[in-house]
């Protein structure tokens, strides 16, 4: 009987862990300009008669913010999708194209012409607003969502730019001055470290540093931007390297504080891109992935000691005429061992990019020509597969 006790209680404890393995993926993405969801094999258009972009899954996946724009880009309204009663609201009537959910509720904020604002609630839903803070240009909220870190742009004087200020800001700050804290100054310097803002802030897993991309003017970024962390205290700073303006080029380990990122300099994604890792706090400490002749334009974690990346070969004979397409495909990248290893296989004419990660799931878009299709596999030596077909954007995956 004791015997029979303690099976049963094993088998109590075991079978929600392989139910919640085995539960399927779900993804938002964009075709036909119309937002769709997907888990598993079911696949649903949620809206009609827009023309959505950027899709966001709130913390716990009851809402989807979208922007509802147009092909000449001159509208970006806020909406958000509610997957419970299956329908789109505003949470205020709001033009905006950087908005951000809350890391612990559904709360949204938002930039709208440098006004930071937050939703209130109402029966459930984000609706309504409060403003923040005025002169914000990027932002994110601290992991613990209670407060922001803002950048707001600097200032050209007489003798040149000055600093990039970032800030240190309440939710509940609602324009009040005296709760507005200086968190860090960058103190830029041409052309050692030279940037007019900064933007695309991403925290560490403990979130004991945030990386952010430090922007220069606009001719200028289009070549190069730096690489920054600074730690939640503002104490300590670090420009890490030069990378291209591409915020998902930047990533952080699973577990660790290692910063994985695309370096290189050059406006051309044909020469001079490659997979680093830098170990905090020492960023100096740095570590290049890509082999000579090749070029990685797309990274993920898998693991703490594996990164995906889209490689292709470098293409330094072209100099001029349209820019050449790059025939990426995906590699796994062991850092242990420097084992790297090709995991899939797109056909001629065909490129793989934008690899994600959801546990030991690969997703990645497959592109010929104009059409992109969703293609998946479990696990590195995993079966690929198509898994959603004609998309727009996305897709945007739902963490478990």
């Amino acid at each position: 009987m004791r015997m029979r006790i303690l099976l049963y209680a094993m088998l109590f404890f075991l079978l929600p862990v392989e139910a919640g393995a085995d539960a399927p993926l779900t993804a938002a993405f964009v075709r036909d300009h119309q937002l769709w969801i997907k888990t598993g094999d079911q696949e649903i258009q949620v809206t009609k008669g827009r023309f959505v972009q950027s899709p966001k899954w709130s913390y716990d996946g009851r809402f989807i913010a979208y922007i509802d724009g147009d092909e000449q880009g001159e509208k970006s309204n806020l909406f958000i999708y509610d997957t419970h009663e299956k329908e789109s609201f505003q949470p205020y009537q709001i033009e905006t194209s950087d908005y951000k959910w809350s890391p612990i509720k559904n709360q949204l904020a938002y930039n709208s012409h440098g006004v930071l604002n937050v939703t209130k609630m109402k029966d459930g839903r984000p609706k309504g607003f409060e403003n923040v803070a005025l002169g914000v240009s990027g932002f994110e909220w601290f992991p613990n969502g209670r407060e922001f870190i803002v950048s707001s742009q600097s200032s050209l004087r007489p003798t040149g730019w000055g600093p990039v200020p970032l800030y240190k800001i309440p939710v509940t700050a609602n324009l009040d001055k005296n709760k507005m804290e200086f968190f860090y100054t960058i103190k830029t310097r041409e052309p050692d470290l030279f940037g007019i803002d900064a933007d695309f802030f991403k925290w560490s897993h403990d979130g004991k540093w945030v990386a952010f991309i430090l922007i220069p003017t606009a001719s200028w970024s289009m070549d190069s931007n730096t690489l920054c962390v600074v730690n939640n205290e503002g104490k300590q700073f670090q420009a890490v390297g030069n990378m291209l303006g591409f915020k998902e080029w930047m990533k952080w380990a699973p577990s660790e504080n290692q910063l994985a990122y695309i370096s290189g300099e050059g406006r051309f994604l044909v020469e001079n891109k490659k997979t680093t890792i830098a170990d905090m706090p020492a960023a100096i400490q740095q570590k290049q992935y890509t082999p000579e002749g090749y070029v990685d334009l797309d990274l993920d974690w898998y693991s703490p000691d594996k990164v995906i990346v889209a490689r292709s070969k470098e293409n330094k004979e072209w100099d001029e005429g349209p820019v050449p397409t790059m025939f990426t495909a995906l590699y796994a990248i062991d850092l242990k061992t420097d084992e790297q290893t090709q995991i899939s296989h797109p056909k001629k004419n065909e490129f793989d990019r934008e690899p994600q990660v959801v546990e030991t799931t690969i997703t990645w878009l497959r592109q010929i020509g104009n059409k992109t299709d969703v293609w998946m596999k479990k696990g590195l030596d995993g079966q690929e597969y198509r898994w959603i077909k004609g998309i727009e954007e996305g897709p945007v995956l739902l963490d478990p």
